[in-house]
């Protein structure tokens, strides 16, 4: 890192460390995470889609950055629709940020839009300083609950606990979440370091702030009697657990499901990974399948949000994005495996095996907990760290 680089603030050097050196990721102090009010929606007070269509279309071209492949089927159906030129671009949400931030402070802004996985960062960092905003198409609103409209919610996707089908017809072999806290499951799971995955690191805060409740009953659930730890909260007792029973780390998703479903595996893995990777089941003949069932949780639902770039040079087709991931039509590509769209209108796409009640059996981010997640990061990490090294 060029930590002598003056144009980025104290609390951005703490956000570029985090997403080049995924050991040391972290956040910035609380202080730092409520330097500035999150700032309203933008809404055109006279919107008229054909007239922003003719003006993207002048602008000619849309960078699109986010954390799945998907941006580029995405980006064809949306080329194809409206004629106009977009590139859609696979980064990991850290990398996005640092590069937006760095554009914006330079006034040379390349990324048009992007869509965000790490809410914190996003209600906490990009937004308050203007790197991006939010634009609600004044058409989708009234479709639009309001407790997605700000920050923008695309579509909340999925990660959950599987395993392989083929090695465990009967079912998956782990029925509780502290199953995998035992020595017998030591070595067994297969999840993304923590360190280097926001979401990860969103979950762990936001079991704490919401969750803890839950733990405990599946704690009594498994063992007969009630949880009793020196840690500050159940979650935090989990995730020490977790992480001293030698769970194999990876830096993608793809990893954890060549892990536990290819079809040559003989061991019996859990693996902690995005519905997305289910895919692999029909592309690749991977047996793989959602561990139905689990007491309290099968995994957890995170946001993801779209936002615009403060400073775009391609405004109007940027506007134009965001419209058109907000319909079915453009959000289908991002959640062919299953997903939620932010728009109330659009209907749940097929679940994957395993997943049946995408409400019911998942644990939910608290939008309302996003400013939290940012500022308990940090601690969280140092926690994690130290426990699993």
């Amino acid at each position: 890192m060029r930590r002598s680089r003056k144009i980025v603030s104290l609390a951005l050097l703490a956000l570029a460390a985090a997403a080049c050196a995924p050991s040391t990721a972290g956040g910035p102090s609380s202080s730092a995470a409520t330097a500035k009010a999150l700032p309203g929606p933008s809404l055109d007070a006279v919107f008229d889609l054909d007239a922003l269509v003719a003006a993207a279309k002048k602008e000619g071209s849309l960078l699109v950055y986010d954390s799945s492949g998907d941006i580029e089927e995405v980006a064809k159906a949306f080329t194809e629709k409206y004629g106009i030129a977009m590139e859609g671009v696979k980064s990991d949400t850290p990398q996005t940020a640092e590069k937006m931030t760095r554009e914006h402070a330079a006034d040379n802004v390349t990324i048009d839009a992007a869509m965000y996985e790490d809410g914190g960062v996003l209600v906490g960092q990009l937004m308050p300083q203007g790197v991006a905003q939010t634009w609600i198409p004044s058409d989708l609103k009234a479709q639009i609950p309001d407790e997605n409209q700000n920050p923008l919610l695309a579509l909340s996707k999925a990660t959950v606990f599987a395993y392989n089908s083929r090695l465990s017809p009967d079912g998956c072999p782990v029925k509780n979440v502290w199953d995998l806290t035992e020595p017998a499951w030591a070595g067994k799971l297969v999840m993304q370091d923590p360190l280097g995955k926001p979401t990860v690191l969103s979950f762990f805060t936001q079991l704490d702030a919401h969750g803890n409740q839950a733990l405990e009953q599946a704690y009594q659930q498994k063992y007969g009697e009630p949880l009793k730890t020196e840690e500050k909260s159940a979650a935090y007792e989990w995730v020490r657990r977790i992480a001293r029973n030698k769970p194999v780390l990876t830096g993608s998703d793809e990893d954890i499901s060549a892990a536990v479903g290819a079809p040559g595996a003989t061991d019996k893995k859990i693996g902690f990974m995005s519905i997305s990777k289910f895919r692999n089941n029909e592309d690749k003949g991977f047996a793989q399948k959602t561990c139905e069932g689990l007491a309290p949780f099968v995994g957890f639902s995170y946001p993801k949000y779209v936002a615009v770039a403060g400073k775009s040079k391609h405004p109007n087709a940027a506007k134009l994005y965001v419209h058109f991931i907000m319909t079915e039509e453009g959000v289908k590509h991002e959640i062919g495996e299953g997903g939620i769209s932010g728009n109330s209108t659009v209907k749940p796409m097929v679940t994957p095996p395993g997943l049946p009640d995408w409400q019911g059996q998942l644990f939910h981010t608290d939008p309302k907990s996003l400013l939290g997640d940012l500022q308990n990061r940090q601690t969280v990490s140092d926690f994690w760290r130290v426990n699993h090294g």
